[in-house]
């Protein structure tokens, strides 16, 4: 055996300790609680389908999407910046742009095929069924997360799960247990998700 063998086995016995290995170098997050509820208002995202309803003026009423650049054009309105305002903000902007064609318009926004702004979606990569990135909902734990994506593939180390979440502008790194969730039922490895939390599965070794 030369020297490059050597090499290459001693490596692939490294890995293949590695995947063996049980211990995650992140904390464990502590059980959910099932109620953990965060009062933010949605925002308008780039891709949202917007529905700009002017009273008495149906003309001038119409369903728009908002632009990659977070700017929305409709009749009488054009570049209206709409990313990162609430329904109602953008609703008081737009009648201070129809006022200069229109007497005292009233507008109701509504948002339909929410997709959110990054901060408020939960992404999740690697080794899903479904990898993808959702919208944060009130009280949403591992478990709806894991629901939504349809689980794991056969190829996932599911128990070394990570997410990462910002934390008084600092990035963490979490541990968390997703095979031991979903495929045991061992509910103590559920845990409360957070808006802009990124959640990482690994593929195992083998």
């Amino acid at each position: 055996m030369n020297i490059r063998h050597a090499f290459v086995g001693l490596l692939i016995a490294g890995l293949a300790l590695a995947g063996c290995s049980t211990q995650s170098p992140y904390p464990q997050l502590p059980e959910s609680e099932g109620n953990a509820q965060y009062s933010t208002k949605y925002r308008i995202a780039p891709g949202d389908s917007v529905e700009i309803f002017v009273w008495r003026n149906p003309d001038v009423s119409k369903t728009v999407t908002v632009r990659p650049d977070g700017y929305l054009t409709a009749p009488l309105l054009e570049d209206i910046p709409a990313a990162e305002k609430t329904p109602t903000e953008l609703a008081r902007d737009i009648e201070k742009e129809l006022s200069t064609y229109l007497r005292d318009p009233l507008v109701t926004v509504i948002v339909n095929g929410f997709i959110g702004a990054y901060e408020d979606q939960i992404r999740v990569v690697g080794e899903a069924a479904k990898p993808q990135a959702l919208l944060y909902r009130d009280s949403m734990t591992l478990l709806d997360v894991m629901i939504a994506v349809g689980g794991i593939t056969d190829f996932a180390d599911g128990d070394k799960a990570t997410i990462v979440r910002m934390e008084n502008g600092e990035r963490k790194q979490y541990n968390v247990r997703v095979e031991s969730l979903i495929r045991d039922g061992d509910i103590t490895a559920n845990v409360d998700m957070k808006p802009g939390d990124i959640l990482i599965i690994p593929e195992s070794w083998f």
